[in-house]
């Protein structure tokens, strides 16, 4: 089994997390993780909107945000859990994620509230 990528938060960068939020369904995906506020598995957030991802489009949007340093993910069994970020890219880009995160959200008309800090520090 391949290990999971990981960069340090030294090695993330800004065009590397617009490039993996640009795309709207990986910016949903990001969002049910930031929402869930625990560990998700891949499977758990496989439906966006009304239509569910292929298994294989959405083992590469996952790859994407994890390579761009916005989620670590770790095994358990079978089964990927995907966390969050959020704190230490939040210590490096003040403002960044939640700029992003909430004009997504605009974009689609979600009433959810908006994203400050999931995380408490």
């Amino acid at each position: 089994m391949r290990p999971l990528i990981h960069p340090s938060i030294e090695e993330i960068r800004p065009d590397a997390i617009l490039h993996a939020l640009s795309d709207p369904n990986r910016a949903a995906i990001f969002a049910n993780i930031l929402r869930a506020g625990c560990g998700k598995a891949c499977s758990a957030v496989s439906v966006v909107g009304d239509r569910v991802i292929p298994k294989s489009s959405l083992s590469n949007h996952f790859k994407v945000l994890r390579e761009a340093g916005l989620i670590r993910s770790e095994r358990h069994g079978v089964e990927v859990r995907n966390q969050p970020r959020w704190a230490e890219i939040e210590a490096r880009f003040p403002g960044l994620l939640s700029g992003i995160i909430n004009a997504y959200a605009s974009s689609i008309g979600d009433d959810a509230p908006a994203f400050k800090d999931p995380e408490p520090r």
